[in-house]
């Protein structure tokens, strides 16, 4: 029968605020603040898009040259592909915010990202 007590320093430093504060919260607060960044900047495009989709009915109620060639179709798709595209960018850059000993903090990040979105 083994006698030795378990060594629960390891487990213990992980526990430190100090490991905490470093390894997932400041992650979590950049991911957070760039999730809530992403979600603004969205609105912001749709508002742009949205306005500009206006702005072409308007020139085609009123017959401007031009206005009727336009497929709003593509240009949807369009803006639909550059949003996924950045997201991805973005998914990527926040998941690899780690060191290779302390992959917590890619975790601590998107998750960061998440919320932060869903405030903004």
């Amino acid at each position: 029968m083994n006698t030795n007590p378990v060594d629960t320093a390891p487990f213990a430093d992980i526990l430190n605020p100090d490991v905490l504060l470093g390894n997932v919260g400041g992650p979590f607060v950049i991911g957070l603040a760039v999730g809530f960044f992403a979600k603004k900047m969205l609105k912001i495009a749709l508002f742009c898009l949205g306005a500009a989709v206006v702005l072409l009915f308007v020139l085609q109620y009123f017959d401007f040259k031009g206005s009727h060639n336009i497929n709003l179709q593509e240009v949807g798709d369009s803006f639909i592909g550059s949003v996924k595209h950045g997201f991805e960018l973005l998914k990527e850059r926040l998941s690899t915010m780690n060191v290779a000993s302390k992959p917590v903090q890619g975790g601590s990040a998107v998750a960061g990202f998440f919320v932060g979105f869903k405030l903004g």
